[in-house]
């Protein structure tokens, strides 16, 4: 019996051989009577057994690594997908949007250095002040906004009234109905009549009053509620406990929470209307401090954005609209069109820049300064893929307001979702149209029709767009929806002062 090899497919290994004692062991038991044939079987029983080390004569492990390299040089393919494709799972497009940002900057500073070229500086501080003021002994809007406090205090006498049941509820009902329509009607009427209100002045005036008319709603409908439910746990609990009591923490007062009617105060009526929200409770979250540095951060974002805008709005956006009324009194739908693109990249840039100083600087700094917890005033709407996101997602103070106060209670009362959802966008046209047309003097209905023909958008872009096209198509929608509007609004003006001059002349 010799030594046996066998043949791998790559490489050739030596059978191991046995120890001498082994050897000797075979040989007396092949001299017992065993044959040859089953000498494999015997070895390889007491070569299992035996504790005697075994010699290992393969072939070292380079070879093994060396094969697998062999391997790997044979090998360069597996399956992937591409980077750009959606199923790749790939999300880090950093250097693709840094260079987005780079060829939107040189894009429109060759723009901005065009238009300063064409049109030389065009920035007047005085002639801000004109915008708001014709006469600078004469503040219609200030006076207006001023005025505004016989309405707070009506919303608040008669929530008092309502709370010690000196009025019924159908009565606070009527009194609530007059004072909200007051607030819409009043304000309105007054810039219409006053000549010396400017539509600047107007915008700011009514803006201030539409606010006014959202919170004092979401006080009568909160205050009702507290009124139900303390009614509701006057009828359950014993007398004993109808009275509430100022709990207890560690032997000490804690936190005093205010319970109804004891949020019918000066204070937490005008710490609601100085809020940067909507929607009244009884009990705000509040934050622990006053962060200065993060207040100054604010403040100096607020000053310095607002000065921006109105130098880009005058240096940019207004060259623009005067050189658009020729191509529309001419009917040049060609040049039309050439000059509405025109006008959507410093209209939609300037959009940006108010939506930051709004929702970011300048409502932090109010939330800062009165200790306002609550800074949720937008979400994510640059990613959303349908009209509904977005205009669930970029103001989220009027959101909120119109699923509680609005949309919700129609749910309640049994309207169909897609009559309520109608129902929403109309109330956000109405305003919309309230805070463009009343100002201007003229009522066109272009900011209404544009606030309804979302509707039918969000019905399109949610059936037949998905993704990056849904997110693509809200995106265009934007950037030029809102330029048509203005010109729209713009020539419209333009020509109504034109005819009253020609007719004064």
């Amino acid at each position: 019996m010799g030594d046996k090899y066998e043949r791998g497919p790559l490489m050739r290994r030596r059978r191991t051989t046995i120890s001498d004692a082994s050897s000797s062991v075979l040989n007396s038991k092949h001299t017992n009577g065993s044959t040859p044939g089953n000498t494999g079987e015997e070895s390889s029983a007491n070569h299992n057994s035996s504790p005697t080390k075994v010699r290992d004569t393969t072939t070292p492990r380079k070879d093994k690594s060396y094969s697998d390299g062999i391997k790997d040089r044979l090998r360069c393919h597996t399956i992937q997908e591409s980077l750009l494709s959606s199923a790749s799972g790939y999300s880090n497009y950093r250097g693709i949007l840094n260079w987005c940002v780079i060829m939107l900057v040189l894009s429109n500073a060759r723009l901005f250095l065009e238009n300063l070229i064409k049109y030389g500086i065009l920035v007047d501080p005085i002639q801000v002040v004109s915008l708001f003021l014709k006469d600078p002994y004469s503040w219609p809007a200030a006076c207006l906004v001023i005025a505004s406090n016989v309405f707070i205090m009506a919303a608040l006498y008669t929530e008092r009234r309502l709370s010690v049941g000196t009025i019924s509820e159908g009565t606070g009902t009527f009194l609530y109905i007059i004072n909200l329509a007051a607030v819409l009607i009043f304000p309105s009427a007054t810039v219409l009549s006053v000549t010396s209100m400017t539509p600047v002045g107007g915008v700011f005036a009514l803006g201030i009053y539409t606010v006014l008319f959202l919170k004092l709603y979401s006080y009568k409908d909160v205050n009702r509620w507290s009124r139900e439910i303390r009614h509701a746990k006057a009828r359950t609990l014993p007398r004993s406990q109808s009275c509430p009591s100022v709990h207890k923490a560690n032997g000490a007062a804690a936190h005093a929470q205010v319970i109804y009617p004891g949020n019918l105060t000066h204070r937490d009526m005008y710490y609601f209307v100085f809020a940067p929200t909507l929607c009244y409770e009884l009990n705000f979250p509040r934050s622990s401090r006053i962060r200065l540095r993060f207040l100054m951060r604010r403040l100096f974002e607020m000053l310095f954005f607002i000065q921006l805008l109105v130098g880009l709005i005058q240096q940019w956006m207004v060259p623009t609209i005067q050189n658009s009324m020729k191509p529309f009194r001419d009917m040049d739908f060609s040049r039309m069109v050439e000059r509405m693109l025109k006008l959507a990249v410093p209209n939609h840039f300037i959009w940006l820049i108010f939506f930051y100083w709004f929702f970011h600087s300048s409502m932090n700094f109010v939330a800062e300064l009165m200790q306002f917890g609550d800074r949720e005033f937008y979400r994510d709407w640059w990613n959303s893929e349908s009209v509904t996101y977005f205009w669930a997602n970029w103001n989220i103070p009027v959101h909120k307001w119109c699923l509680r106060h609005f949309y919700k209670p129609m749910l309640r009362r049994g309207v169909n979702k897609w009559l309520a959802q109608t129902a929403v966008f109309l109330l956000s046209a109405f305003f919309h149209e309230y805070l463009v047309s009343v100002p201007l003097k003229m009522f066109r209905l272009w900011a209404f029709m544009g606030m309804m023909a979302q509707l039918p958008l969000a019905w399109f872009v949610g059936r037949f767009l998905r993704g990056n096209y849904g997110n693509a198509a809200v995106w265009i929608s934007l950037i030029i929806g809102q330029p048509i509007a203005v010109l729209m609004y713009v020539h419209d003006y333009y020509v109504l002062h034109s005819l009253e001059m020609a007719g004064h002349n």
